[in-house]
């Protein structure tokens, strides 16, 4: 192990080796030789760069085995993270007889992390809640720790532990050595570490986008209710054995994951509802390869560290982007390479493109695959693994002598593809037209016809503004409200309509009668009836007098 060459003891260079490291990761190569110098620091990378063994080396190599007290303690923001780092904690320091490490969290029965803690342990590794549990019933202290790391502190922060964080720092010892490990870094965790980190040394791994390079990032506009067949239809067409369905909403969680099942992919469901049994027996069935495609939601995800993830889906699309960058980073870990598939919707694709811009990373468009282009990668990986077992020394049968003696070997071999493929095929609607359909064109305004059609009640037609045409030497604009202009000619005057003043009637009081204007009505031809007023009844003032 002449690349780690930090002063670390043989027993965790041994360990090292045992876990595949070659040569520490660059946030490896940053923060070891600082943690063991005895610094508070804060470590900016991205998501599956070996994080965890960053800080668990020199936690290894500081902790005194003898002693059966608490010496170090790490927060995490999930169960499933939490047994993860107590896993690589352990690996980590299997040479180094007596040191136990242990992880308490929500959902295990307490008092096996009670019978624990009781017998002593020296590292422990847990959720915020479950830790101040321990420590409101005191069977658990952190006075004396010499080292406390925040591992995925931005995810904490998100999920509402920051009064937790606060309170167990404030309980650990004085003199302890802090250090915050996270793959972005927003304000409120700068502040966190500006008041609970001693002058921390600030490291951050520089790239040129917030994302893994070997992470190749596409994103397909879609219907929603086209997304099943199109992920069913990537996973047929790459050929994908594991990945991850990131998904917003529990109830979608188990939509999904019915109607993959109905298409016989092997698939299951992980969201908060369930309860940590079933998770486990999830989580299990998925690293052994029994369940191909994981449909979680992104509480339920958090920390998930699963190795030979093939392709990440964002069947929904993050909230925001610090979630995508966790969502993706769960493929192409430890310098492999991932698919990372982003479905968009209608609006959502303003948002992708912001996401864009902050990450710095090339994420591409992509059509949806057709029915052909499926049939197409299929044929290609048979005829690939065809070629070689033909490149093996095997016996040739009787029954492969027979078609090529009886038909075209050309047809033959046609013929055998098509049948298994199809045999063998998950169950996809290849005819399905999914892609996002062009705006449709506006219909051609047939010739000779006029733009607007309407016509007036003299049987002109309305020009473009809403007045009728000119017509002859004498016409003029017509508009189509009637009561506006009333009058198609210049010289043509409204007739005289008589009125009460003519008649000599007074109104009461003394006051004339206004007459009501009267319209000349084009489509009769003549005028209307003059208004009368009601005769006044006898008696009143003003009235004629009685007989």
């Amino acid at each position: 192990m002449e690349n780690f060459s930090f002063d670390i003891s043989d027993e965790t260079l041994r360990a090292i080796a045992d876990m595949g490291y070659e040569k520490p990761t660059p946030i490896q190569e940053m923060t070891i030789e600082p943690l063991l110098r005895g610094r508070d620091l804060i470590g900016q990378a991205q998501t599956g760069t070996g994080k965890t063994a960053a800080f668990g080396i020199p936690m290894v190599e500081k902790v005194d085995a003898s002693s059966k007290t608490v010496q170090a303690l790490v927060l995490c923001p999930t169960r499933e993270l939490a047994v993860q780092t107590a896993q690589e904690l352990l690996k980590l320091g299997k040479y180094r007889p007596g040191l136990k490490t242990l992880a308490v969290y929500g959902g295990q029965p307490i008092e096996r992390q009670l019978r624990e803690l009781r017998n002593g342990v020296q590292i422990v590794v847990g959720t915020p809640g479950r830790v101040m549990d321990h420590l409101n019933r005191g069977s658990l202290d952190i006075s004396l720790i010499s080292m406390c790391v925040l591992d995925e502190a931005d995810e904490m922060l998100d999920m509402g532990f920051r009064d937790d964080i606060e309170s167990i720092l404030s309980k650990a010892g004085e003199h302890r050595q802090t250090a915050l490990f996270s793959a972005t870094m927003p304000l409120p965790i700068m502040s966190l570490a500006q008041k609970y980190l001693d002058n921390p040394e600030y490291l951050k791994v520089e790239n040129k986008s917030m994302t893994v390079d070997a992470i190749k990032q596409t994103y397909i506009q879609v219907r929603s209710f086209h997304k099943v067949e199109l992920l069913s239809r990537l996973l047929v067409r790459d050929d994908i054995k594991r990945a991850l369905v990131f998904m917003n909403t529990k109830v979608g969680v188990e939509d999904v994951v019915t109607s993959l099942q109905n298409r016989g992919f092997a698939a299951a469901g992980l969201h908060g509802d369930m309860r940590q049994i079933e998770r486990d027996a999830i989580m299990a069935r998925f690293k052994s390869g029994t369940v191909d495609i994981l449909i979680a939601t992104d509480v339920a995800a958090r920390g998930l560290d699963i190795d030979n993830v093939e392709a990440v889906f964002n069947y929904d699309l993050p909230l925001d982007v610090e979630q995508y960058v966790h969502r993706i980073g769960r493929t192409g870990r430890a310098g492999k390479e991932g698919r990372a598939y982003t479905f968009v919707v209608g609006r959502e694709l303003g948002r992708l493109w912001e996401y864009r811009r902050i990450t710095k990373a090339p994420i591409l468009t992509e059509q949806p695959p057709s029915g052909r282009d499926i049939r197409a990668a299929q044929e290609k990986r048979f005829v690939e693994r065809a070629l070689e077992i033909a490149k093996e020394d095997v016996e040739i049968s009787e029954n492969a002598k027979r078609l090529i003696e009886n038909e075209d070997p050309a047809k033959t071999i046609n013929a055998l593809i098509r049948l298994l493929i199809d045999e063998g095929g998950k169950s996809i609607h290849a005819d399905m037209d999914i892609r996002i359909p062009e705006p449709p064109k506006p219909a051609p305004k047939p010739q000779g016809a006029p733009a607007y059609p309407f016509k007036s009640a003299g049987g002109r037609p309305y020009d473009k503004s809403g007045r009728r045409a000119a017509e002859g030497r004498d016409a003029r604009p017509y508009d189509r409200r009637p009561s506006s202009r009333p009058y198609e000619r210049k010289n043509e005057r409204a007739p005289h309509a008589p009125s009460r003043r003519d008649e000599g009637q007074k109104k009461p009081y003394g006051r004339d009668v206004r007459p009501q204007r009267a319209f000349f009505d084009p489509r009769k031809n003549k005028a209307p009836e003059p208004h009368r007023a009601m005769p006044r009844q006898s008696g009143e003032r003003g009235g004629p007098e009685e007989k």
